[in-house]
């Protein structure tokens, strides 16, 4: 039995053609009809290949390089070995992905799991759901009542989307989502399993123990925002919360009710933004941060891998740490603290 093949390549490309669909330069023009068939890292290759090197750090990988062409920059083009056709562009990854969603538009696509064309006769629609023409719905999904679904968008086997939950139009919504109490922009993907507009984590001690207060807010996904499997964002309290246009968020993140994430963030895997904080636009956030409640994250301000904010960080900062602080002041405070521990070492090696 022979391996399946997931992702096949739309067509060929030349190395000419991709110089001009790129903006890079083809350092030699006689080799502007190679043939490139596929995408590899630099440090595997394959034959017929398109791989790319970004910068000098990553050069070393040249020396044994196995491809058709290459993307890279200008102070890296004279290590490549001869008969690899060098495309000069200052920014190799961004054109390597460029050319990869052309060789392959489904990995960036996704297309329906059943192959369906249009809503099936095994998907349950709710009464005066209004699904546009030209979405699909596949087997097992179940449109609530009054609910919308735009013009081009897949709604994967399984899903729910609750009764009057608007989805835009050339969205993707994976297996077993499920969507309520939301507005959904366009071209938004939610992956498997990604969880939208439960209730929030909100109750109020009383005289029988916790009390559950009422959350009636919404979550607002707006255009072009990508969700990550397994992923679950709570609906408001009384106001929204929020997801801002263009941000992506990886898989396994929990955001609670009333956050308000700005334009075009970026969040790793792991995170945790606990209720009622806010992120201002081109926020970064490595994987497994851990935001307190009603903190407020400036624009631009980057937060490494693990931190736990307790405190506001202005605009445009870097931080790190737990709890987390400016960069350097963090950084100061790991070196001494290894200053210490090696000076210890040193003590009881002498006493032995």
């Amino acid at each position: 039995m022979t391996e399946p093949v997931f992702f096949a390549p739309s067509r060929r490309f030349r190395a000419g053609e991709i110089a001009t669909l790129t903006g890079a330069e083809l350092i030699d023009e006689q080799q502007s009809d190679v043939e490139i068939s596929r995408l590899a890292s630099a440090s595997e290759g394959a034959e017929g290949a398109l791989i790319f090197v970004e910068g000098k750090r990553n050069a070393d990988t040249l020396k044994t390089a196995r491809a058709a062409a290459v993307l890279c920059t200008e102070d890296v083009a004279s290590r490549v070995p001869s008969g690899i056709a060098v495309l000069v562009t200052p920014r190799p990854q961004l054109a390597f992905a460029a050319v990869g969603r052309l060789l392959f538009p489904s990995s960036v696509r996704l297309a329906p799991i059943t192959g369906e064309t249009g809503i099936s006769d095994r998907a349950f629609i709710g009464a005066e759901a209004n699904i546009e023409a030209g979405a699909i719905v596949e087997p097992g999904a179940v449109i609530g009542a009054g609910a919308s679904i735009g013009r081009g968008t897949v709604i994967g086997p399984n899903v729910v989307v609750g009764p009057s939950v608007r989805i835009g139009r050339d969205c993707h919504i994976g297996p077993n989502a499920v969507v309520q109490y939301a507005l959904i922009g366009d071209r938004v993907i939610l992956h498997s399993g990604t969880k939208i507009g439960q209730d929030g984590f909100g109750y109020v001690p009383g005289s029988h123990g916790l009390e559950k207060m009422p959350q009636i807010g919404r979550v607002v996904v707006q255009d072009d925002v990508e969700i990550g499997a397994n992923t679950t964002i709570d609906r408001g309290a009384l106001s929204d919360t929020v997801i801002g246009e263009g941000t992506k968020i990886d898989n396994l993140v929990q955001i609670a009710h009333n956050v308000r994430i700005g334009r075009g963030c970026v969040i790793a895997g792991h995170c945790g933004i606990s209720g009622s904080v806010t992120l201002g636009d081109y926020v970064m956030l490595g994987g497994r941060v851990g935001i307190s409640d009603h903190v407020n994250i400036g624009a631009r301000a980057q937060l490494a891998a693990s931190s736990g904010v307790m405190n506001d960080i202005p605009e445009g900062e870097r931080w790190a740490g737990l709890p987390a602080k400016p960069f350097r002041e963090a950084f100061r405070e790991y070196a001494a603290v290894r200053a210490l521990l090696g000076k210890g070492h040193r003590k009881s090696e002498n006493h032995e």
